[in-house]
């Protein structure tokens, strides 16, 4: 889980935090426990979560509703009141990292012609991951190389500058 810890508008900590379990419940634990702690250390007022997207594989679908569930958890454990839940087109046309143009993807097909959709789809993806890393760089001078870290900051990002829009809102 990658998180992003602001104060005002200031980033003051951020970071990945892995999860350890032989299975989905044991990791789900280790994610309350940890997430716990980090809530009981920062005074957190309340948390965005990027919100779940099905995906091709239900299995990863149930894993992340699953952590992010823990997640809530803890958060009310610690005496968090507000939990918000993000749409990721949201925060990223938010920082100006929308979809690629048709033609940037006419540019990506061309360049490597004769690939699989779904090769398409991943460096889609790829591009739009750099354009978020390049984006933390120039707006709090840090050089993020995870793409987990640098949506959480982005998702921190569009938090704290539509602090208005997400008062009240609990998911």
């Amino acid at each position: 889980m990658a998180f992003a810890i602001f104060h005002d508008d200031q980033l003051i900590k951020y970071g990945k935090i892995n999860f350890s379990g032989d299975n989905a419940f044991e990791k789900v634990g280790d994610a309350a426990r940890k997430t716990q702690a980090i809530f009981e250390i920062f005074d957190v007022d309340y948390i965005v979560i990027e919100q779940v997207v099905f995906l091709n594989s239900p299995k990863t679908l149930l894993d992340l509703t699953l952590v992010q569930g823990s997640i809530v958890g803890a958060a009310i454990s610690s005496g968090i009141k507000r939990a918000v839940s993000v749409p990721p087109i949201t925060w990223q046309n938010y920082l100006g990292n929308k979809a690629l143009t048709k033609e940037e993807k006419f540019k990506l097909m061309s360049e490597n012609p004769g690939k699989s959709k779904s090769w398409y789809k991943n460096n889609e993806r790829s591009v739009r991951k750099n354009r978020t890393i390049k984006l933390i760089e120039i707006n709090y001078d840090k050089i993020v190389t995870d793409n987990d870290v640098s949506d959480a900051i982005g998702i921190g990002h569009y938090a704290v500058n539509n602090i208005d829009k997400l008062k009240g809102l609990t998911d």
